[in-house]
Order: C-alpha cells, then sequence, then structure tokens
C-alpha cells in the first residue's frame, strides 16, 4: 500500500508541468479570443480575405508575427515578412501601389500594423488573423524552418 501511495504521488508530480502545459495553452488560446479588436481597420474575415486573395497581382500581405510564429503556426504562400516592431522602419521598402493585408495570430497586431500603415499613406484593405483564418476553415501554409548552413554551404 505505502508503495501505491509513492507511485501514485510520483505520477502527481510527474503529471503536472503536463497539465499545467495544457492549461496555460488553454488559457493563451482563451486570452487571445477574449481580447476585443481595438484598430480602426476592419477586421477580414475568411471570406472577404478570400475574395481579396481572387485578385493576387493587385495584393501585398504583410505578415508581422515572428518567424517562430509563422513556422509553428502556418501562414500564406506569399507574403512580405516584417515583424510588428520594425514596420515603421521598413515603411520605405512597402509598395504604395498595392492593396496591403496585414496578418498576425488573432489579427490584433495586424490591426496596429494596419493602422500605422494607412496613417502613412498606403492602401490597406484590412488585417485577418491566421489562427481565425484556419478556424473559420480557411488552409494556412506551413513553412518549413530552414537547417543550419553546411560548411559546403558557408565556403561558396
Amino acid at each position: 500500500m505505502k508503495n501505491l501511495t509513492k507511485l501514485i504521488l510520483t505520477l502527481m508530480i510527474l503529471a503536472a508541468p503536463v497539465a499545467f502545459g495544457a492549461a496555460h495553452d488553454h488559457a493563451d488560446k482563451a486570452a487571445a479570443q477574449a481580447r476585443p479588436y481595438t484598430a480602426k481597420t476592419p477586421k477580414l474575415d475568411r471570406a472577404q480575405f478570400d475574395a481579396l486573395l481572387a485578385k493576387p497581382e493587385q495584393l501585398l500581405i504583410i505578415d508581422v508575427r515572428r518567424p517562430d510564429e509563422v513556422s509553428a503556426i502556418g501562414g500564406f504562400p506569399v507574403y512580405l515578412s516584417i515583424q510588428s516592431k520594425e514596420l515603421e522602419n521598413n515603411l520605405a521598402f512597402i509598395p504604395k501601389d498595392k492593396t496591403i493585408i496585414t496578418v498576425s495570430n488573432h489579427a490584433g497586431r495586424a490591426g496596429k500594423a494596419a493602422d500605422l500603415l494607412v496613417a502613412k499613406g498606403f492602401n490597406v484593405a484590412g488585417a485577418v488573423g491566421a489562427q481565425n483564418y484556419e478556424e473559420e476553415g480557411g488552409k494556412l501554409t506551413k513553412v518549413a524552418v530552414p537547417g543550419p548552413k553546411s560548411s559546403a554551404d558557408q565556403k561558396q
């Protein structure tokens, strides 16, 4: 009986981090969904975004997430990657002749980025949350993280 009690306590201790991690992930997801969208730029749903994607030659998709977020969650097949904190420093590289859609996980950062771009004179259609898009049935492209360069690659 004493060994059984020790075994149960050991299992509880070992399982705690897993249970906490799952609860933490769920809490993060719920918190992200609970935050209201506050940007002035419209938040686009899947149907609105898909309609804009029908004319890709007119669009520029700017993903403001970190590279690890894009690789873990997925994104769209063609996009310009500029993290939100670097956006203002890179305005000169963004063409003004395209309609812009900004992307983040749940459109919060994308909305703020879109508002900044509008204030700087860019034509912005709206902001999209990649995870929201996927939840609405849209398909994201998984982006593989490139491996480290070999010594042969570095000599070229």
